[in-house]
């Protein structure tokens, strides 16, 4: 599942779009106005944020209402403390060599 968020990330208008989601539900065509692109367009976007389980979508009447689901961004945040836990512990390590060598 990662990987599907990761890659639904990756992409610009995607992340518009979730920023978006993020304040409050969306009809698929309040989605697509601001964007200089087809609602065809716009749908595969959507797809693709669904299929990472990053948008929940509804149908309500004859349109579909789209929502943020930030359960998927636990695990990546859970993936980038990993790595800042990485990196702290090598910087550290270089701030002791540092350090020791300006001793010596």
């Amino acid at each position: 599942m990662l990987d599907s968020t990761l890659h639904a990330l990756a992409d610009s208008t995607r992340r518009s779009i979730l920023l978006r989601l993020g304040e409050k539900e969306h009809s698929v065509n309040e989605i697509a106005e601001p964007y200089e692109m087809s609602l065809a367009a716009v749908s595969k976007h959507l797809k693709v944020l669904e299929n990472a389980n990053l948008i929940k979508k509804e149908k309500v009447g004859r349109s579909y209402s789209c929502r943020m689901n930030y359960e998927p961004l636990q695990e990546v945040q859970e993936l980038i403390n990993e790595y800042r836990a990485f990196w702290e512990a090598r910087l550290d390590e270089l701030d002791h060599f540092i350090t020791q060598t300006k001793k010596d």
